[in-house]
């Protein structure tokens, strides 16, 4: 398929100094699009329409599965007389529920529009998340967080994919870490607003840990009536762009993916299934997210046992959590910049282990809660590089939404996982829970060391063996549009 020709919005003639070129594939005079201040102008608007909304979705997200942390500090165990493991169990009944809904949920939306299926799926998770709230007993509670993780499913592999489909590949990586980033605010927020929200216990006969569930799931069903009518679907329908504005995008998604196939066809998910390099990212992913998760929903408790107050140890999660924001869009923007991403989580990794053993091996707490912040800065961060490593280098969309969607997956049962990593035994110092965690991230960084390695070679062979990219025309990529990252014109992000 012949590229789109679009004319060049200057009135000069195209130069090096003033045209964007292609990453890869031909550049001749018919490929040129935008100049780059066009161009520029034309990302931001893209990031202004879509990013603050998505990040306010996935706030929300994250603040409602995480919310029974704080819900936990508010008495929720006395009222429903849990015991034991009971807490953990409740923390760990969410996530296998919540795997299994997101490679459906994947193919779902592909099926159909974001702009229907996201919002849809919004309603249906708060809905679960106000039930929570009126739960009177163990088991009932055990039923909405299942019911919770169904609902949530869909929604991180949904817009990391969704986001692949307005971006190109070296764009990514910020846009993700800005939509993630949302997680650390949901961390820092979820403090402050249960703190307040607390207050409120006895209004209505109800205990503060169940206003929290209620009204945090109120806040979602209203963005989520937003959502229907805000959300856009893909460029070539977004109303927000202009005609020339979307050949543009276009354009530049075209030559990025290198022309390869865009249809839906089972065929594309068994390719993903048979991967193994998806399957390695998935390895990669559990030994950040298991970490991830627990913190996310113990960093109250471990925050608690350094000599806090329940009520001051909320507040004290929300300085961690501003670092990890802060870590998480910087890695990613440079990321972008030097168009790498291995090395960076490399690197974030051995953030994150800096603070572990800051936490195991010292009993200082200031020690330990300045380990608090190394270790949320260092595993927030990657969670955005991993997904946007990985979709990187996976090419054609139903591949590339099916292998996020086990990426994020994979790594998302390391949230059952995370509910037995701290347990009440092993308070306050939690010596086998941080070991653990130690252990994973250990691995993670192994692994990443060995994929990096491995682009880098593979990338080299390519370059050996086959034919400069710009000697490729559209018939020759045509020809291979069905080979996804095995095409010899594609080249992999290390």
């Amino acid at each position: 398929m012949a590229p789109t020709e679009v004319e060049v919005p200057v009135e000069i003639s195209p130069s090096k100094e003033n045209v964007e070129m292609l990453e890869s594939g031909s550049t001749n005079s018919q490929e040129l699009g935008f100049d780059k201040k066009a161009t520029k102008k034309l990302i931001r608007k893209l990031d202004w329409a879509l990013l603050p909304f998505l990040a306010l979705l996935y706030l929300l997200s994250f603040l409602d599965r995480t919310n029974i942390g704080n819900a936990r500090l508010a008495g929720l165990e006395m009222d429903l007389g849990m015991t034991g493991l009971d807490y953990n169990v409740a923390l760990a009944v969410f996530f296998p529920f919540y795997v299994a809904a997101e490679v459906p949920s994947n193919l779902m939306m592909k099926r159909t529009r974001p702009s229907i299926w996201i919002p849809t799926i919004m309603v249906a998770w708060g809905v679960c998340c106000t039930l929570m709230g009126l739960v009177h007993n163990f088991a009932g509670l055990l039923a909405a967080r299942a019911a919770l993780g169904i609902a949530e499913g869909g929604l991180f592999p949904g817009v990391t994919f969704y986001i692949t489909m307005w971006y190109r590949r070296h764009e990514c990586g910020l846009r993700m870490a800005i939509f993630f980033s949302a997680a650390t605010a949901a961390g820092a927020f979820g403090g402050l607003l249960a703190r307040g929200i607390i207050e409120m216990d006895g209004i209505g006969g109800k205990a503060g840990w169940a206003w929290i569930f209620i009204l945090e799931g109120i806040i979602t069903l209203i963005v989520a009536g937003m959502a229907f009518v805000v959300m856009n679907d893909y460029p070539s329908t977004a109303k927000f762009l202009t005609p020339e504005e979307r050949k543009e995008v276009a354009r530049r998604l075209e030559h990025d993916r290198s022309s390869l196939a865009d249809e839906f066809s089972m065929k594309y998910f068994w390719d993903a299934v048979k991967d193994w390099k998806i399957w390695v990212h998935m390895f990669i992913t559990i030994g950040v997210y298991t970490p991830l998760y627990s913190v996310s929903l113990f960093l109250p408790t471990i925050v608690r046992t350094l000599g806090y107050t329940n009520e001051t140890a909320q507040l004290m999660t929300v300085p961690p959590y501003i670092v990890a924001c802060f870590c998480c869009i910087s890695g990613g923007f440079a990321a972008d910049k030097l168009k790498s991403r291995g090395v960076f989580m490399i690197g974030f990794n051995c953030i994150a282990l800096t603070g572990l053993t800051m936490l195991i091996a010292s009993q200082n707490p200031h020690v330990k809660y300045a380990g608090c912040f190394f270790f949320a800065a260092g595993i927030y961060s990657n969670v955005p590089q991993g997904v946007a490593w990985n979709g990187n280098n996976i090419a054609g969309t139903v591949k590339r939404g099916v292998g996020i969607a086990m990426h994020v997956g994979f790594g998302n049962l390391g949230g059952a996982i995370s509910g037995f990593i701290y347990l009440s035994t092993d308070s306050p110092k939690f010596t086998k829970g941080h070991a653990i965690l130690i252990g994973l991230v250990s691995m993670s960084t192994i692994l990443s060391i060995f994929m990096t390695t491995y682009l880098r070679r593979e990338n080299a062979r390519r370059d050996r063996d086959y034919k400069s990219l710009d000697q490729y025309t559209a018939e020759d990529k045509f020809a291979e549009r069905e080979k996804g990252d095995n095409a010899t014109f594609f080249r992999y992000t290390v």
